[in-house]
């Protein structure tokens, strides 16, 4: 399993504050990751601001966004063949981040 934790700076903030944006997204991450898309709920908050998982046969897609910061925090958990780093790269350059921040963990199934 394979579980990337990222936080993206200096972002477009209208495409923070769109919901069918951040929603389509989550979707391309999943298919560029070569996961298996199941649903998508999402939330636009007032005055702004969006939060978004995207549910995977594989584990999950997440973000929260902060537009007035420009700033989203966001995670990719994925097992099997997919690969969250690609997802994480797409998401990157679609929120035309300037800069990011990411930790990439292998989350074992079991302890031997």
């Amino acid at each position: 399993m394979k579980h990337v934790l990222f936080t993206l700076y200096d972002c477009n903030p209208e495409l923070l504050d769109d919901r069918m944006f951040i929603e389509t997204l989550l979707f391309d991450a999943a298919e560029v990751s070569k996961a298996t898309f199941l649903n998508t709920i999402s939330h636009k908050f007032e005055p702004q601001g969006v939060t978004a998982v995207t549910l995977l046969a594989e584990s999950h897609i997440s973000i929260h966004t902060w537009p007035e910061e420009g700033k989203a925090v966001c995670d990719i958990f994925t097992c099997g063949q997919a690969d969250p780093m690609l997802g994480f790269a797409l998401m990157r350059a679609r929120l035309q981040a300037k800069s990011s921040v990411h930790h990439e963990y292998d989350r074992p199934f079991a302890i031997n």
